[in-house]
């Protein structure tokens, strides 16, 4: 499969002169799970950040279906098909379940990209299909839910948008177990309508399985790639000690 998106020996960090990331190299395949680990602080959620827009590298190149995409804003990113779930809420708690999901068809509506109001509506009653339990909890406010189903909301925005792209950052942190088992589900919802996806969680045993190809980040540089089954082998043993991972 080709890369959909790369980076060409990126460095970014959040003050002048200090890098969190340096040269770094990853390459996100069409339609399939990049899965990205590593350990607390290793530059994960830095990674996301300026595939997005919200940092501008300090070297290297972001290239997206061909197109250099390197420090635009990231309102810029989003109109391109790329969506961001991060990790931390980014809900309106004041709005609507309903309100929370119009804002990305409005932002849709406004691009005039050739879908009428029809198209718009059949969105969102297609998101509701997908995500029952919103519908029934359209008129409640966002922050009325409970932790899952904020998480949900979150991603239904981003299905919404129907995005080629979309870098989930640790959808599955501080959820009990059940509801992390639904998180995956969706996961693998948004896999299956042949989204790309850039996957960072700290379950590393369900990252490795999920995804087509994981990239291990330390201290801000790529120490070791691969498929799945070169996770289960011995070629990585000093990830495997890292990240604390018995197969």
């Amino acid at each position: 499969m080709s890369a959909l998106l790369s980076l060409e020996n990126v460095s970014a960090g959040y003050v002048a002169e200090i890098d969190i990331l340096r040269g770094v190299n990853i390459e996100i395949a069409e339609g399939a799970i990049t899965g990205l680990i590593g350990l607390n602080g290793a530059g994960k959620s830095t990674i996301m950040k300026t595939i997005c827009g919200f940092l501008a590298p300090s070297a290297g190149k972001i290239r997206f279906d061909g197109e250099d995409i390197t420090g635009i804003p990231a309102h810029r990113v989003i109109d391109r098909r790329i969506s961001y779930i991060p990790q931390e809420s980014s809900l309106f708690n004041y709005m609507s379940v309903e309100n929370n999901l119009m804002l990305p068809l409005e932002h849709l509506a406004r691009k005039k990209i050739g879908l009428t109001t029809d198209d718009l509506d059949a969105r969102l009653q297609n998101c509701f299909d997908k995500f029952p339990l919103l519908r029934e909890r359209r008129n409640a406010k966002a922050g009325d839910l409970s932790g899952g189903q904020q998480k949900m909301l979150e991603f239904a925005k981003a299905y919404l948008q129907r995005p080629r792209l979309c870098l989930i950052d640790e959808p599955s942190i501080g959820l009990a177990p059940k509801v992390a088992e639904e998180v995956y589900q969706w996961i693998n919802l948004f896999a299956a309508e042949k989204m790309a996806i850039l996957l960072v969680d700290h379950n590393v045993r369900r990252v490795v399985k999920m995804s087509s190809y994981i990239y291990v980040l330390s201290l801000g540089e790529i120490t070791a790639k691969g498929k799945p089954e070169d996770f289960a082998g011995d070629l990585h043993e000093q990830v495997k000690a890292w990240l604390g991972i018995n197969f």
